[in-house]
């Protein structure tokens, strides 16, 4: 069991306490990659705290990279060596919809189509460095206290200016809520709304979400998906007090949810007390073909969505950035419930992100970030089609991954993706098999996910010849 000295009498919460105190011993090598962690409930037993300040703890430290969450396993040490790149995180666990949680892949491999993290070579390192040095030039003393819970004021209206002008969403700083990680967001939530909630998710789904929801003892019902999105059918039935969704590009099948099922999930939230929606916008700045799709939460009359983003797909995962916005009607309960929580990013970040916006550079980046994804993108899709490999390609209008298709529908599916993913590691390429995010197996057509964030053009190519040696 974990020895952890906690100070009662402290200013600095528990929660942080133990967080920090595990963090140090992972970094210094006394708890080494793939240790299991004790269960929240052990932990919480053993230190004499509760155990929802265990699953604080645990969050930051997923939220953070250093530890991550197996179902049904528990909680793993990370291995550290592939962290940090350049000074700035590149494993982002608060948004693991790039990959499904599992063990470390110790292989190599020529080429991986990891659906995890950005390219960084683009990175506005200049413009960064610049920021840093003007919030720090003038002896800013306020940037080195605690500052407000919420985010700071400036921050939360720069953000609230960027969300309506990109996603329609309509908020005041009031609503918005600044956090590291969705994953936090998440937990922070559960502070919120509380009691034996019942959770409605899309299957597939984004499983780092499914995990967090499991953690805190929530009844979580998987719901299948149509062409125009979630199944109201089956939401009808289940009658869930949330909904977990991810409308403007759906993880990891790519579908948009329909104008009409976007009108029917609102209705369905509106008709009784106490239904939400949480509505996950990872990574709505990439799209390819058409206009923008609006948020789900700039649609909603009855103040129900939640509306949970980030910056980690925009900018870079280190910068461990992300935001929520609480409907009206629980600014109240935050502050009654969570609003204590300290805010879990520093001030400095803060100021540096607020400029960011504020400048415009966030703009300018999001839009060379754009061509250059969208040039990726069409290598991809060019080599793709001219392989012969026996598939169709689906996925393709945004995002930074694709989805190839074998075959038509059918209940065997995850041992045909098994075999595809085994044959392409043979030739030296790493895949990622749909099955992975699956919460519950169900009949569907073999599918297998192939991301290009990360890799450079010739290696897009020669990945596509080795899939074509492998499959063909």
């Amino acid at each position: 069991m974990l020895m952890i000295s906690i100070d009662p009498g402290s200013k600095e919460p528990i929660y942080e306490q133990i967080y920090k105190h595990i963090r140090e011993e992972i970094k210094a090598g006394q708890i080494t990659c793939g240790t299991r962690l004790p269960s929240t409930r052990s932990l919480a037993d053993h230190l004499e705290v509760s155990r929802n300040t265990i699953d604080m703890a645990y969050g930051q430290l997923l939220s953070e990279g250093y530890i991550e969450s197996l179902p049904k396993k528990g909680y793993y040490v990370c291995d550290l060596e592939t962290l940090y790149l350049e000074g700035i995180t590149v494993r982002d666990t608060a948004h693991r919809k790039d990959r499904p949680v599992q063990t470390q892949d110790t292989v190599e491999y020529a080429v991986d189509f990891s659906l995890n993290g950005v390219d960084m070579d683009y990175f506005p390192y200049d413009k960064w460095r610049k920021l840093m040095r003007e919030c720090l030039m003038d002896d800013n003393k306020d940037l080195f206290l605690s500052g407000s819970h919420q985010g700071d004021l400036e921050l939360r209206r720069a953000v609230g200016d960027y969300l309506y002008q990109s996603r329609g969403v309509r908020c005041e700083p009031s609503q918005i809520v600044i956090g590291a990680g969705s994953d936090y967001m998440l937990l922070l939530l559960s502070r919120i709304l509380t009691g034996s909630l019942k959770i409605a998710m899309e299957n597939p789904a984004y499983m780092q979400a499914y995990t967090i929801f499991q953690s805190l003892g929530y009844s979580v019902t998987p719901v299948s998906l149509d062409d125009q999105g979630i199944g109201m059918n089956r939401i009808e039935q289940c009658d869930p007090d949330i909904v977990y969704v991810t409308p403007s590009h759906q993880f990891p099948l790519g579908t948009v949810m329909s104008a009409k099922r976007k009108l029917q999930l609102l209705a369905w939230a509106g008709k009784k007390e106490n239904r939400y929606i949480i509505e996950d916008d990872y990574d709505s700045e990439f799209r390819y073909f058409g206009r923008p799709i609006p948020a789900l939460q700039s649609q909603d009359p009855f103040e129900r969505v939640i509306y949970i983003g980030t910056f980690s797909k925009a900018v870079a995962p280190g910068i461990r950035l992300s935001y929520m916005v609480l409907p009206k009607p629980l600014e109240e309960l935050y502050r009654e419930r969570a609003g204590f929580y300290f805010s879990t990013v520093s001030r400095i970040d803060q100021n540096i992100i607020c400029h960011f916006l504020q400048q415009g550079h966030f703009e300018r980046h999001l839009n060379r970030m754009r061509k250059v994804y969208k040039a990726k993108h069409d290598i991809l899709l060019q080599q793709l089609r001219e392989s012969g490999i026996g598939m169709r390609i689906a996925g393709e209008s945004a995002g930074l991954h694709l989805l190839l298709q074998f075959g038509g529908k059918q209940s065997g599916a995850d041992r045909i993706e098994r075999s595809l993913t085994a044959a392409a590691g043979r030739a030296g390429v790493k895949v990622y098999p749909l099955s992975g995010y699956y919460i519950t197996e169900e009949e569907r057509i073999p599918t297998i996910l192939i991301g290009f964030a990360r890799l450079k053009e010739e290696q897009l190519v020669e990945g596509v010849e080795r899939l074509k040696r492998a499959w063909r």
